[in-house]
């Protein structure tokens, strides 16, 4: 049997009404911004930059702690270059990171396995980014009065 398309059956179509190309999207959104989109896309973005964050602590950390087999004086000299307020701010990042991290990693499972959870991803990226503030405003306080010695 063979197939038969509506175009075989009819004779050529006038020019006029000739298929033309689908036309391209337009994406629009903030200016001067490479990304266009909104809080799911951000959500990626800020997934991804913190989990290289946090995979670049991770390597120094297990680096560093791996040198009090090598030389427990050398273990000792690179904690102590760590002691300074630079530092301090990093760990502050650091906690940011981690508590943006996993709140957005539990936002991204809802997403996925919850049947609801693409309909209220944008409030549910809203409610990661309040938490994450809500948990780190307090350890922000406590750590600042420990880095710069006023605790």
């Amino acid at each position: 049997m063979a197939l038969i398309t509506r175009a075989a059956k009819e004779p050529s179509a006038p020019a006029r009404t000739r298929r033309r190309l689908p036309s391209i999207p337009v994406v629009s959104g903030p200016a001067g911004t490479l990304y266009r989109g909104r809080e799911g896309m951000w959500s990626w973005v800020g997934h991804r930059i913190t989990g290289v964050l946090i995979f670049v602590f991770l390597l120094v950390h297990v680096l560093d702690t791996s040198l009090v087999r090598v030389s427990p004086e050398a273990y000792d000299a690179v904690i102590a270059t760590y002691k300074n307020p630079v530092v301090g701010l990093g760990e502050a990042g650091l906690v940011a990171a981690v508590l943006f991290h996993a709140f957005n990693g539990v936002r991204i499972m809802l997403v996925d396995f919850w049947r609801q959870g693409a309909r209220y991803q944008r409030q549910m990226f809203w409610g990661v980014v309040g938490l994450s503030g809500l948990l780190f405003v307090p350890f922000l306080v406590r750590h600042l009065a420990v880095v710069f010695g006023s605790h």
